[in-house]
């Protein structure tokens, strides 16, 4: 007897479970990898922000992360004490800070062989697709990324968070 549920024989409702199927794989990569190297997965998350953004001000990485003040300091607290970003004075305002990762830190070559296995399987993905689609397969995560974000920022409304 198949553990599974049955194959939704609507378009719309194949479609959503492909979305679902892909953000828990996602999410749950995320928390392996996090383990994997020994930190929380929210700090992974952070830490990934502040290098893809470069240095941001600890407002705008509680934004981005949907943490409160309070715990966006502790975060950073517990990345600055492990050497893996530093707070900066903020050119355009000296009395704010930001917070950028600290480069050639021990824990990047564990990053990048935590993460080459999904890079690998994504460049071979990636790799099936005629270059002539590529601009479009980007548009799309591009557009996919923006659309997550703006319904994460949604529940965040309605929820208060």
């Amino acid at each position: 007897m198949s553990t599974h549920p049955p194959e939704p024989d609507e378009p719309a409702a194949h479609q959503e479970r492909m979305i679902r199927e892909f953000f828990t794989a996602v999410i749950l990569h995320g928390h392996v990898t996090a383990n994997a190297i020994g930190m929380h997965p929210t700090d992974l998350f952070a830490l990934n922000l502040v290098e893809l953004h470069g240095p941001l001000g600890a407002g705008e990485l509680a934004d981005r992360t949907g943490l409160s003040t309070g715990a966006t300091t502790r975060l950073i607290d517990r990345l600055e004490r492990s050497g893996q970003v530093r707070r900066v004075a903020d050119p355009a305002d000296r009395r704010r800070v930001r917070i950028e990762k600290v480069g050639g830190h021990e824990l990047d070559a564990a990053l990048h062989a935590a993460f080459e296995p999904v890079g690998q399987r994504m460049e071979e993905v990636i790799g099936r697709y005629p270059a002539d689609r590529l601009e479009e397969l980007m548009r799309f995560v591009a557009e996919t990324t923006a659309a997550v974000q703006d319904a994460t920022r949604e529940v965040r409304t309605v929820t208060g968070e």
